[in-house]
């Protein structure tokens, strides 16, 4: 009885720190914002608006919700409209319980990137978790998965994409770029890859013109969100589990290598690049002693996983109650901390997965576990 209850603590430790509660100080910015002035965008039946994306005509913004819908935001409505599904099978989607169970069946879009249709038209390209990389047109409605062709020795690569995440688009050649962020856990077990320290995540990047899916760079653990520099010269990654920023180069003779350009305080998500230069991290949440002990040593977390409880469910229930103090952060392209954006008191995020900052000032904020966006202007 006694080896259990020790067991089942352990387990519940571990599962607190993957919660990130936060005891990470570090050196504040020349400025700070707090979510004092913020302007909160409900989302009704839903939550978790994970990234933004705005078509060419600056109309939007478009997130992917929990249901697996994609929501379009008409500033002078002041509502969201349905816009696309990654799934065709709707049936109880938009019921509220056990939806986590669903989203196999549902599609939870991720990132989402507008192509520039050049007057005719743009084409919104969808990473989902579960259904792969899509896209869907100008009207919206069922996005439609992508046809890819790979060398003979790398069909694999489409045959096991498992978590497709981020991605990013080059508007002069169409060449998609995106993260896998597992090929053995799907996002439903997250913690699960986390805590085992999982690093069968991959880089890819996808022509729509020739439909060829190529390999960039493997062994990640848990990539996530991927930003293209404004030169087109490297791709930014952030790798979640490491909580680290790597500069992943496209041209000059170190196109096809990678360099850590930050280390930071917690679990980053999406990257978007500023229009004040260097580019915003949204960081899910902080981490602390534990849990960096754990992540250190993954025959630890892989033992707990071994345990009987279920560390999902669990993280499930505790995240309801648990601020973990998300924080948007950004950085100059050689990693210096420029801003932050951080909430105060009780208005304190649980996490925060994407800072957008628009032409006229406006940020965007998402989390993948709120229901509702943000909006501050700077």
């Amino acid at each position: 009885m006694n080896s259990n209850l020790c067991i089942s603590a352990t387990a519940v430790a571990a599962v607190f720190a993957l919660l990130a509660i936060n005891t990470t100080r570090f050196s504040p910015p020349p400025e700070t914002f707090d979510y004092w002035k913020t302007e909160y965008v409900a989302i009704d039946g839903a939550v978790g608006p994970e990234s933004f994306a705005f078509d060419s005509a600056g109309g939007g913004p478009y997130t992917g919700i929990s249901d697996g819908r994609i929501i379009k935001w008409l500033p002078e409505q002041r509502s969201w409209i349905d816009f696309a599904v990654t799934s065709p099978n709707r049936t109880g989607c938009e019921e509220i319980e056990k939806r986590e169970e669903k989203e196999e069946r549902c599609g939870r879009p991720l990132g989402l990137k507008f192509k520039d249709g050049g007057g005719g038209g743009d084409d919104l390209y969808i990473a989902d978790a579960y259904m792969g990389l899509l896209r869907v047109g100008t009207n919206g409605g069922l996005a439609e998965k992508l046809d890819f062709q790979t060398q003979d020795d790398q069909l694999w690569i489409f045959d096991s994409l498992t978590f497709a995440n981020g991605l990013d688009i080059d508007q002069l050649s169409g060449v998609i770029y995106f993260t896998d962020s597992s090929s053995h856990y799907q996002r439903r077990n997250f913690a699960s890859a986390i805590l085992s320290g999982d690093n069968t995540g991959r880089l890819m990047k996808y022509d729509p013109k020739t439909k060829q899916l190529t390999l960039l760079l493997g062994n990640l653990s848990f990539p996530n969100g991927v930003s293209l520099s404004k030169n087109r010269d490297f791709l930014l990654l952030a790798e979640t589990t490491k909580c680290r920023i790597l500069r992943y180069w496209l041209k000059t003779a170190k196109a096809g290598s990678y360099d850590v350009v930050a280390k930071l305080p917690g679990f980053p998500d999406n990257i978007k690049t500023s229009r004040q230069g260097g580019f915003w991290v949204g960081i899910h949440s902080r981490k602390r002693g534990l849990l960096r002990l754990i992540l250190a040593q993954p025959w630890i977390g892989k033992a707990l996983l071994k345990l009987p409880l279920n560390i999902e469910r669990v993280h499930s229930c505790l995240g309801k109650w648990i601020r973990n103090g998300g924080i948007g952060m950004r950085l100059s392209e050689e990693g210096e901390v420029m801003e932050i954006i951080e909430g105060k008191g009780e208005l304190k995020w649980k996490s925060i997965s994407e800072v957008e900052e628009r032409e006229d000032g406006v940020v965007w904020i998402g989390s993948i576990n709120t229901p509702f966006a943000a909006k501050i202007k700077m």
